[in-house]
């Protein structure tokens, strides 16, 4: 059977930028959350393969910070501070180092990770493949039923 896993990649990134100090590469440019994201997907990898591991895999990431939902209600998230400025440019080079991993780096413009992550666990399941999430998100708890599993790392 199909195992799909649905990697929550906005959530990897922000996890990686809070833990580690600030890093910058040879240019000055800050590298920390690359560094840190890149290690934890790295680490996946090797837990999933040295398990019985999924036939398919996706990094699912926030396009923007602007939603569906901000065009129904003004308030949403409206007190959420924007990304820090060194994190910022780091979200192109999380991008590539995705696609380096032979990921797929899925993202859509109006809709955030998690809508993305069920929208594509529900098609998987409706398929009869098996689905595991990997967030540390406890909104996406809300997504399991038989067949589909929250892997928190």
């Amino acid at each position: 059977m199909p195992h799909l896993y649905l990697v929550d990649g906005s959530g990897y990134i922000f996890r990686a930028y809070h833990r580690l100090p600030p890093l910058t590469n040879v240019h000055g440019e800050p590298v920390g959350a690359v560094y840190g994201y890149t290690t934890m997907l790295w680490r996946l990898a090797d837990e999933v393969h040295a398990a019985d591991g999924p036939t398919h895999m996706a990094v699912i990431l926030d396009k923007s910070s602007k939603t569906f939902r901000n065009e129904l209600y003004d308030n949403y998230k409206a007190h959420r501070p924007p990304p820090p400025e060194d994190l910022v440019p780091q979200f192109p080079m999380i991008r590539d180092a995705t696609r380096a991993f032979s990921l797929p780096c899925i993202e859509t413009e109006g809709l955030e990770a998690d809508d993305i992550i069920a929208c594509y666990a529900k098609a998987a399941l409706a398929q009869g493949w098996a689905v595991t999430i990997v967030s540390s998100d406890k909104d996406l708890m809300q997504l399991i039923e038989p067949g589909l599993d929250l892997y928190d790392t």
